[in-house]
């Protein structure tokens, strides 16, 4: 006897299924976490801030 399946259930699950599978591409094209492009962000604007730093000020003389 053939087993008993839900359509709406198995339509759901493929849909999933197949989400899953993109998002799992896109991970691999992509593939950096939000924390990972903060902490970039954050170590580019510290370089900046110190190489700011260790300019001189401006001489001008009267």
């Amino acid at each position: 006897m053939a087993q008993i399946i839900n359509l709406r259930q198995m339509k759901k699950q493929a849909a999933r299924k197949a989400a899953r599978a993109t998002g799992d591409q896109n991970a691999a094209l992509f593939g950096r976490t939000k924390a990972e492009r903060q902490l970039e962000q954050a170590r580019a604007e510290k370089a900046v801030r110190d190489h700011e730093g260790h300019k001189r000020g401006s001489q001008e003389k009267d």
